[in-house]
């Protein structure tokens, strides 16, 4: 019904297949501007954010969380200015920053949210936040929604006003019970104090902000089935295109973009994208907000540089791994989805997109989760594919079917009852469910596995042998019989 240019729709692919295109990137590494330069690792460092420099001043909630706080800490300053800019300059700020979207793909967001900006067709447009924060390990947007909701009620609007957006829509997860009655009591402040809503900020500028809170499915954090969830429908997320860009929430233009992403875009407009741009390597600039879990002496959550090498990262903030450095056996760097790496990597590997893309892993949400030598790494990678069984959708065969083979079968390597031909087959299977679906979330499911048969081969061998050398042999043709081909 609504038709886009050429150029527009062939940007709009581009941001579909954005994850997939990073997935490819694991597995075929190339040269790019993070391995052909890898001398920055040792004549740049990067780390040691500056405390003012930081953009989430209460990532702990030590403050007060309300209006009278966040003026206080400097948010909701020339607002009125910025909106009065426009869309055109507010955008170019962002893409001078050079932004990422902070919710796993790593897309530009200046680039996405001029996707918006077509001619008026009559139809309202929108800005949704995914804040359905349930990807395991990752605990960052949660920590802005309790102790900063300001900057996120602020960057709805500025935001907003550079696509020239109606309302936002912001999706909680479920269970984030005092993150979304924070969130609602600022947005109220926001509204009494004529900050939001008619004519917000005295700029002339109408917008409305809402909290939709989600059921706690993970699938409804994929962008269309988040539409899908906030128009009452089933979390299944839809086949693109139409691109929601186009066609989102309710039939209209609609950008899905993650918590951090719109939180931190008052403060680059305020500051300028180029100090925002001064910090990370080209193409990864910025802060960002790491959430390390795990085997650390202090877990935590923390704003630092972009591009600040792993290894400092924890040893700065989190007193280290338990045990020493030298205990460590793995660390997932971005969140559940993104492929384990060993010890020997992490060594020196660097928290950007780039430098973890060329280590066939990825930046993801930067939820990094530490695992010590007393992890038993098969059994973990097997939690996790459980969870990735129970929230698929069931809507693609190859994710329907292949996540329940791959949680089956992973059971059974924990304990190693297994034939050692099945490594290879496990790892075929997830390449079958790999890009072979509506959403990313097959992909999600299949890279846990390959990264745990890349680095991890020799565990998953030696767990099979110690199983037949001390049980019967009869029990393997039993195992044959139930699955042929072995």
């Amino acid at each position: 019904m609504w038709k886009t240019s050429t150029l527009t729709r062939k940007l709009l692919i581009t941001h579909q297949r954005s994850t997939r295109l990073h997935a490819k990137s694991f597995f075929q590494p190339t040269a790019t501007y993070a391995t052909v330069q890898n001398t920055l690792y040792k004549h740049h460092s990067y780390g040691g954010l500056k405390d003012e420099d930081r953009i989430f001043t209460n990532l702990y909630s030590k403050h007060d969380f309300r209006l009278k706080g966040a003026l206080k800490r400097g948010d909701w300053y020339k607002t009125k200015e910025i909106l009065l800019k426009g869309h055109e300059w507010i955008l170019q700020e962002i893409k001078t920053s050079g932004l990422r979207g902070r919710g796993g793909a790593g897309f530009p967001t200046g680039l996405k949210w001029s996707f918006m900006n077509k001619p008026p067709d009559g139809r309202p447009r929108y800005l949704v936040v995914n804040a359905d924060e349930g990807e395991p390990g990752t605990c960052k947007d949660r920590e802005i929604m309790r102790g900063d909701p300001h900057k996120l009620v602020e960057g709805c609007l500025v935001a907003g006003r550079a696509m020239n957006a109606n309302a936002a829509y912001i999706y909680v997860r479920g269970e984030f019970y005092n993150e979304a009655s924070n969130l609602q009591e600022a947005i109220n402040e926001s509204y009494a104090a004529g900050l939001i809503g008619k004519n917000a900020c005295g700029s002339g500028y109408d917008f409305d902000v809402y909290v939709h809170r989600g059921a706690g499915a993970y699938i409804c954090g994929e962008e269309t089935a988040l539409i899908e969830s906030l128009e009452g429908k089933q979390g299944k997320p839809r086949l693109k295109p139409p691109f929601p860009a186009d066609v989102g929430v309710f039939g209209c233009p609609t950008t899905v973009a993650n918590v951090e992403t719109v939180a931190v875009a008052p403060i680059i407009c305020r500051r300028g994208g180029s100090w925002f741009a001064s910090f990370g390597r080209e193409k990864n600039s910025g802060t960002k907000l790491y959430c390390i879990s795990g085997h650390v002496d202090y877990p935590t959550t923390v704003e630092e540089e972009m591009s600040i090498p792993l290894k400092e990262l924890i040893e700065r903030h989190c007193g280290g791994v338990r045990g020493g450095w030298d205990n460590l056996l793995g660390i997932i760097p971005g969140g559940s989805s993104v492929p384990v790496l060993p010890k020997h990597i992490c060594d020196d590997v660097l928290m950007d997109f780039d430098a973890l893309r060329d280590v066939q892993s990825g930046l993801g949400t930067a939820a990094v989760i530490v695992m010590d030598k007393s992890t038993d790494i098969v059994a973990a990678i097997s939690r996790l594919s459980a969870f990735y069984k129970h929230e698929s959708c069931g809507q693609c065969t190859p994710c329907r079917e292949g996540t329940t083979w791959l949680m089956n079968m992973m059971k059974r390597f924990e304990q190693g009852y297994a034939a050692s031909r099945e490594i290879d087959m496990i790892e075929e299977l997830t390449k079958q469910i790999e890009g072979h679906t509506i959403c990313a979330l097959g992909d999600a499911a299949a890279w846990p596995i390959q990264g745990l048969i890349r680095h991890f081969r020799p565990e998953l061998e030696a767990r099979i042998k110690a199983y037949w050398e001390t049980h019967p042999k009869e029990e393997l043709s039993k195992l044959a019989t139930a699955s042929p081909g072995l």
